[in-house]
């Protein structure tokens, strides 16, 4: 075990190549934004009329990619940049983390309520999120290659598996799949809650899962409202303000299968 540990602490030491830290709104995320989200865009519109073999083969392999990047990530802050402890505040179960498990879950499903509540998530507030986090990009650009390149992939995928669920059609096209998204985060946002309190002691207040407090929010605007106002009054502005994102973010496929319909 600790020639297992040693092999571990090596192999993060040998990729923690470091980086200036790449300006927002630089050429490096400015191309890496443009590129990625073209290839993102062909690439979703190329896979839409796989089967479900192929599906499954496309969500799984995200989802594959995406857990082992993060197990990575782990470890790297654990071993390398915390002197083998554990950083509470990455525990992954943002916004962003859940398409992790949906991916690997979601496929597995037979067809039916929970798979339809799992796609219309990761097609409206994923997508959201994911392409959000290229607009104010700070959390993604770190001071070693390995991390940015972790941080910008995975957001990036995400927004891929949010437009692939839309072309294909398995994400909904309603607004009661509004709803069912919406009920699913809502849902999340509770769970995230409880995960905030069960390690609040632990974690000296750092975790703060989908930003629901009751630790302050990071997030520009609503850090300054919950620091002058409390956690209770920005997560109160914060959620409807999610909701409302994704709404908008999800008004395009609905007016564009709209207009599908023969009056």
């Amino acid at each position: 075990m600790n020639s297992f540990l040693v092999w571990l602490d090596n192999l993060i030491s040998a990729t923690s190549w470091e980086m200036e830290v790449p300006k927002a709104y630089g050429t490096f995320h400015i191309l890496f934004t443009v590129i990625g989200f073209a290839v993102c865009v062909l690439l979703a519109w190329r896979l839409r009329k796989v089967g479900d073999a192929g599906n499954k083969i496309v969500l799984l392999s995200v989802g594959l990619f995406l857990l082992i990047s993060e197990v990575y990530k782990q470890l790297f802050y654990s071993f390398y940049l915390s002197d083998n402890t554990y950083v509470w505040w990455i525990f992954p179960f943002q916004l962003c983390s859940v398409p992790m498990y949906m991916c690997l879950i979601a496929p597995l499903l037979k067809p039916g309520k929970l798979q339809r509540y799992m796609y219309n998530f990761m097609m409206i507030y994923n997508l959201l999120g994911g392409a959000i986090s290229f607009t104010e990009p700070s959390g993604l650009l770190h001071p070693y290659w390995t991390l940015t390149l972790h941080a910008l992939i995975w957001h990036m995928l995400i927004v891929f598996v949010g437009l692939y669920l839309a072309f294909s059609g398995r994400g909904g096209k309603t607004m009661a799949d509004y709803r069912c998204a919406t009920v699913t985060y809502l849902c999340l946002c509770v769970l995230a809650f409880a995960i905030n309190l069960l390690l609040r002691d632990i974690s000296n207040g750092s975790v703060n899962m989908f930003y629901v407090g009751p630790s302050n929010s990071p997030i520009i605007v609503f850090k300054q409202i919950s620091e002058h106002f409390g956690w209770y009054f920005s997560t109160a502005l914060y959620i409807p303000a999610m909701c409302l994102g994704a709404y908008v973010c999800f008004l395009p496929i609905y007016l564009t299968e709209k207009k599908k319909v023969p009056c």
